[in-house]
């Protein structure tokens, strides 16, 4: 073996259990239980602290990293070393917020090269918008993971929402290719212009306007037979939709995130715009609601939408600031603090973060430890506390709601194929690759 790590608590798909890893060539090749399996013997072995757990690298298939034309909000030097600093091994990268956005083959070319310093692996979803079906198979069969699009004005000029009608073509013509669908799913007849307070704000974007965009996707993905998936799903009153598509059988999916389970509306006040974000934070039954979809298996993913930007564009007001929360570095300890008060364990954990994202986007070397898999793993403290400092953390940018805020879990080491995150570089994935 090139490197074993032996801890007394390994998550793995059969559960918490005591085991040495075996890791040659950057995979994992054995999975020995002790005691009663073999010690696999190796110069090189990493021996865990009885307070750490070895973890499979996490997957966050919703960042937005802004690079090229955005830079200055993130970028991929920086996000993906707050990535791995948060235990996070795999990105995708949302086609948005950069320029030119990920909606022709050229643009994907063009991300591409912005992404040569990368510190985890990083693969790239497609957009859709008005104009683009003829591009859509190319940027498939170029491996991007999927294609996203917008119900209503996205926030940047140079992706425009789709209408029905044109999200309907885009659904025939995917489904073709077996490729996913990922919907920011709020009615544009039903949002509203923002006042600049966060009651207002919240009134502007109620849940109605997510039930009925998440009604309309399940109504398309009936007609068309794609694949969907609803993003950061904020209205618990939406759970029912999704379990009937369910219970039908259509092949939609959901995701929430860290900031959707850790927040509420009550404690957000006027001029702390660092929580505004789309479709908003809301109330506190609304958020245990969403904890409940999760125990129910209705809400299968968490991942980070971590949508930064610069600290002067998150000033201002309600109705003014970039509606963002800049999460990647903490979605792991943020997840796990609210889990472990609600009886949740790390198994329900890695399977929300590395798991299911992993197994959505097609990554079958991704998102578990066991035999054949990358050596992409994170050793955790789960009963370590920190306080967040926004200053402390790698994003380009100083901006996030979880300043000052105490959270349980620290990542000590992260490892990608084998090598530690800091002696090594990120791979540019394309879908069936890995």
């Amino acid at each position: 073996m090139d490197l074993v790590f032996r801890a007394r608590r390994v998550i793995t798909p059969q559960g918490e259990i005591a085991c040495d890893v075996g890791v040659v060539d950057g995979r994992i090749v054995a999975v020995e239980p002790f005691p009663a399996g073999r010690r696999i013997d190796s110069p090189n072995v990493v021996h865990l602290a009885d307070d750490e757990v070895l973890l499979p690298g996490l997957v966050d298939t919703h960042v937005h990293v802004n690079d090229p034309g955005r830079s200055e909000w993130e970028g991929f030097e920086t996000a993906t070393r707050a990535a791995a600093a948060g235990g996070v091994t795999t990105i995708i990268d949302m086609p948005l917020n950069s320029i030119p956005p990920t909606v022709e083959l050229a643009a994907l070319e063009i991300k591409r090269k912005a992404a040569a310093n990368v510190s985890v692996d990083v693969g790239f979803w497609g957009g859709i918008v008005p104009g683009n079906l003829a591009d859509l198979k190319p940027l498939h069969e170029a491996g991007v993971f999927g294609f996203k699009c917008f119900l209503l004005h996205s926030g940047v000029d140079e992706f425009p929402a789709v209408t029905t009608a044109e999200l309907e073509a885009a659904l025939r013509e995917l489904a073709t290719l077996d490729a996913l669908t990922i919907v920011h799913a709020e009615d544009a007849h039903t949002v509203r212009d923002s006042e600049p307070d966060y009651a207002g704000f919240l009134a502007s974007r109620p849940r109605e306007a997510e039930n009925r965009a998440i009604s309309d996707v399940v109504e398309l993905t009936r007609k068309t037979g794609a694949r969907t998936h609803i993003l950061h799903l904020s209205s618990s009153d939406a759970l029912h939709i999704i379990e009937g598509a369910h219970r039908d059988r259509l092949p939609v999916t959901a995701e929430t995130c860290p900031h959707y389970l850790t927040f509420t509306a009550e404690e957000i006040h006027d001029g702390q715009t660092e929580f505004k974000c789309c479709p908003p934070i809301r109330e506190a039954e609304n958020r245990e609601a969403l904890w409940q979809g999760l125990r129910d298996g209705v809400i299968e993913l968490v991942v980070s939408d971590h949508s930064p930007s610069t600290v002067e564009l998150k000033a201002g007001d309600f109705a003014t600031a970039w509606g963002g929360i800049a999460s990647l570095q903490l979605g792991l300890p943020a997840v796990w603090t609210g889990a472990r008060e609600r009886g949740f364990h790390l198994t329900d954990v890695v399977r929300w973060m590395a798991t299911h994202p992993a197994r959505q986007v097609g990554l079958e070397t991704k998102g578990a430890i066991e035999v054949g898999k990358d050596a992409d793993l994170v050793v955790f403290a789960p009963d370590e506390t920190f306080v967040v400092d926004k200053n402390k953390l790698h994003h380009r940018n100083p901006v996030t709601p979880y300043h000052g805020r105490s959270l349980h879990g620290v990542v000590r080491q992260t490892w990608l194929r084998g090598k530690e995150t800091s002696q090594t570089q990120g791979k540019l994935l394309r879908r069936g690759e890995a």
